[in-house]
């Protein structure tokens, strides 16, 4: 019987469904990762069925999980964490039975007031290539506000703000279906990085309170046709999508102002 090829640490961890490959990194330097009974080391790499690996005392599965990807239109209330001592409801919670028994992870998460466009996957190296800065992953935002938001602060979006030491900020904001003074208490936003709560933050810091906020498109890949709380697999060709320029909807275009860019 032939002995697998030797694969790096992180990779293998990732690939048993146990965190993603940036997470599997921080555990090794945390000194949680241990192989055949020694404290593992980042790069090193292990062969699979033969070494014996465990991630904080626990075994890792030999088996790889299968591939799985999921669009999934969150509702409100529901939090994008696997575990919360506070939140009971989760966006794990509502998995069909027959996916509930797979490690999935969020890639690219939504706060507990926000909806829309969610990822979960069950492979570590798209949610890492989903979520490192590096790659460019547009996300596209409706933002309603309860105030008017007007055409001349546009740019201050792009631009941001700075708050406790971080800028906040959109890489691309409009109106839509702007009044006859320019202004409106609906935008389509666009960002590509995405710190916690940035969207709200930003708006709020600005005099804005945020109504509702929902995600509708990551890449090219639109939420279009998923329900609410319902999700889809995803096909080859819909997660090549989510690496794609998003192109802005001819009524979208028709119906904003002249759009803001950074």
């Amino acid at each position: 019987m032939s002995v697998a090829e030797p694969i790096r640490l992180q990779k293998y961890i990732a690939d048993a469904g146990m965190c993603s490959r940036r997470s599997a990194e921080a555990l090794i330097y945390q000194g949680e990762v241990w192989v055949n009974g020694t404290k593992a080391t980042v790069g090193q790499k292990i062969t699979p069925g033969v070494d014996k690996v465990t991630v904080s005392g626990k075994p890792v599965r030999t088996v790889a999980q299968p591939k799985i990807t999921l669009a999934m239109n969150k509702p409100r209330g529901l939090i994008c964490s696997n575990d919360d001592p506070l939140h009971t409801q989760t966006i794990f919670s509502v998995l069909p039975r027959e996916l509930a028994k797979y490690r999935f992870f969020c890639a690219g998460r939504l706060d507990l007031d926000s909806e829309g466009l969610v990822i979960l996957t069950t492979d570590g190296d798209l949610a890492h290539r989903l979520m490192h800065p590096s790659n460019v992953v547009v996300k596209r935002y409706h933002v309603i506000l309860k105030q008017p938001f007007p055409a001349a602060r546009l740019p201050l979006l792009v631009k941001g703000i700075v708050l406790e030491g971080e800028r906040l900020k959109v890489e691309r904001a409009a109106l839509i279906s702007p009044n006859a003074s320019k202004s409106s208490t609906s935008l389509d936003v666009h960002m590509h990085h995405g710190k916690k709560r940035e969207i709200r933050l930003l708006f709020t810091t600005l005099g804005y309170d945020v109504k509702r906020l929902r995600r509708y498109q990551i890449g090219a890949l639109q939420l279009k046709g998923i329900p609410l709380h319902a999700m889809k697999v995803l096909s080859t060709k819909d997660i090549e999508l989510l690496f794609q320029s998003p192109r802005t909807p001819r009524a979208a275009l028709e119906a904003s102002s002249t759009p803001v860019e950074s």
